[in-house]
Formats: C-alpha cells, structure tokens, sequence
C-alpha cells in the first residue's frame, strides 16, 4: 500500500539516541517497517546514522543529537518548527518537548506504568511521564495504543477519548521466526551455557519482578537446580540497586543461576529458542515484547496474569499470580518436567506469533496516519 506523494509523516526518533530498551526496539523494527512500505512518506527527526539497534548505546555515541535535543527542549516551538521536516503528523516521543505547530500530532501510548504501579518508579520518571501526558497525549490529535490494555488503561486513568486511540500491536523481527536449532547452537556456544536453562529477558528494575523469580527459583527441589539454569539476560535499570546485589550473590553461590548481562541483539533470537521457557512475571506491562518474540521462536512461556500479557500470550502460555512464588515455582516445574507440554506450547506460540507483524503493524499505522492527515 502506498500512503501516498501528498502525505508525510514524521517521526521523532530521539529514543534511539538513549540507553534503553522495550521503546527502543519498538521505535527501530516499527521505523524499519514503515520506510519498507513506503519510504518515500517517512522522514524523521533526531534520527542516529549508523541504524543499529544497540541498547547499551547512548551519550557517547550520539553526543551532537543528544546536544540539540537538549538545547531545543530550551527553545520555544519556532525553532522546532525551523528545524523540523515539512510533514503532516507528528509522531512525538516522550523526550523532545517543543513540537512543530503546523502538523497534526500524535503519539504511541506504550504502557501507564507510573499511574498503575507508581512505587516502582523514580520521581523523576513518574514527573516526566505526567508531563508527557499533559503535554502530548491529552492534546495529541490521535494516539497509537500498543494494547487493547493500554488503551483501556489511558481512557481510564488520562480520561483520553477512546475514539482517537487505535489499537495497532508491536511486531516481531523474522530472526525470532526463523531461530532453530543452529542459532540455539551458536548463542549457547557464544554465552557458554551448558545445561537446559529458563530464560528471564529485561531490563532490570522493581516492576519486572525479578526478585520474586528469584525466590521462586530457589524454593525449587535443589536437584531440579542442579539439572537446570536459570539465565537472566537485561542490564540493571532504575531502582535496581537492591534486585542487582541479590541477583550477583545468588549467582555466586552457585544456585543455578547465570546473569549475562547485555547479550547483543544477533544472539536473542536463538538464546530465547534454546530456552525451556522464558519467565516473564512482570506486575505490569504495555504489550511484553520478549513474550511476543519468545513465541515465534518456539519457546513456551510463563508469564503474569496482569495487564496486557494475557492478551498477547493468550492460550500459548501458562498464567502465573506475578506475587505467587509458588505459583511461578509450580509453572517452571511443569514445563521442566514435561516433553509434551513443551511441545504444545511450542505449537501454540509459534500459531499465535502470526499476529505479530511488523508488516502488518507498518500498514495499520499508515492507514492510521492518512486517516489522521485527513
């Protein structure tokens, strides 16, 4: 589908400049998505040269971007509007606060974290979340929501008019579809794992629970530690200080618990096929990214029974009370301990990741956008 010569869009890429993660990754595949259906309606803003998707990157390597991010959220909107390319619709992210004046603007709604679970959150966070709010949601003249949850949740809490979001879900890279046994071979090779592992993907910070995973982890039977890692992939994030102290002297004692770290983007897809299950027993959360490209890879999951993770796992994975250990302790022996049921929900992830697109998310988002300029 070509949008068409007349309509363009405009999309603040300053996320990419920053160490970051879900929103990162969202911004690069759904960017990548959308030039591939039609370029000649994209331009962007802010946008780093090299076209990596590098999550430890940021100041360092985009040291003049970042600079003019800084000076223009100083400047009032006619700078902006100088420097940023004729468009339509703007598409702002939460770090640039000066928009253009002229185009109609718009916005993805990723999660209401600061609202539904504040006390995992810095003030600052919090602040600026409330600020981006106020300043591009509530006067956004439409809104992408990552999530039927998202959506609901932003009516809900914002009082945003349900009639300007629309529900447009995250995709999934061809890499995680294709993964099997060679790229399983070579991440285990590349990261040194041994044994049958379960696999815990994110960056690391109170919401994500990983505390809870741990406790769960060690109330298993110590021979079923004994025959199986627990493998934390993610770099700490804020408030991470407490959960990063408990993650290194559980880690040491030899419990059968592995932290890698950052792992680089070309060894996820087959370090996440490789694995028995990916944990994911998050308090809350927008879409769940790592759940959506454990499914395509064929890897069963267990993931919280809040938010949105229902709605992307759906039958393919088992639900776990994210305060439960036990419950979570429970879900990890069952996959453990079952070839058959590895197998089911190997079928039934790889039959649900179909939804996940990022044509399709590309070709929604366009329509979205004509609809917007209209």
């Amino acid at each position: 589908m070509i949008v068409g010569m007349d309509l363009k869009i405009c999309i603040d890429c300053s996320p990419l400049l920053v160490r970051s993660a879900g929103v990162k990754t969202y911004l690069h595949h759904w960017l990548r998505a959308l030039r591939k259906c039609d370029a000649e309606s994209i331009a962007t803003f802010l946008e780093p040269g090299d076209g990596r998707l590098d999550h430890a990157a940021g100041a360092s390597r985009h040291f003049f971007r970042l600079a003019t991010l800084w000076a223009l959220n100083r400047t009032g909107t006619a700078v902006v509007s100088r420097l940023v390319p004729e468009s339509s619709v703007f598409h702002a992210s939460n770090l640039l606060r000066r928009f253009p004046g002229r185009p109609k603007l718009s916005a993805t709604v990723h999660d209401l974290t600061s609202w539904v679970v504040p006390q995992f959150h810095t003030p600052a966070q919090r602040a600026a979340d409330e600020a981006f709010a106020d300043n591009v949601l509530r006067p956004a003249s439409g809104l992408i929501c990552v999530s039927g949850n998202s959506r609901q949740d932003a009516a809900r809490i914002l009082r945003l008019d349900p009639r300007k979001m629309t529900v447009i879900c995250p995709g999934v890279p061809e890499e995680y579809f294709n993964a099997g046994p060679r790229e399983s071979e070579s991440a285990a090779r590349a990261l040194k794992l041994r044994t049958p592992y379960f696999l815990f993907v994110s960056t690391i910070e109170p919401r994500k629970n990983l505390d809870g995973l741990l406790a769960a982890w060690l109330s298993l039977p110590s021979e079923f530690r004994e025959s199986h890692e627990l493998v934390v992939a993610g770099m700490p994030g804020w408030k991470s200080e407490t959960t990063m102290k408990l993650l290194r002297q559980i880690a040491r004692r030899q419990s059968g618990v592995r932290y890698l770290g950052y792992v680089p983007e070309q060894l996820m897809a087959g370090l996440t096929a490789g694995a028995r299950a990916l944990i994911y027993p998050s308090f809350y959360e927008g879409f769940g990214i790592p759940v959506a490209q454990a499914l395509a890879a064929g890897c069963p999951v267990i993931v919280s029974s809040v938010s949105s993770l229902p709605e992307v796992a759906g039958e393919a994975g088992l639900m776990v009370d994210p305060r439960s250990a036990g419950e979570i302790a429970s879900a990890i022996r069952r996959i453990g301990e079952s070839d058959s049921l590895r197998a089911r929900l190997r079928s039934a992830g790889r039959e649900r990741a179909k939804l996940f697109s990022w044509e399709r998310a590309a070709r929604q988002s366009l329509e979205y956008f004509r609809g917007l300029a209209e």
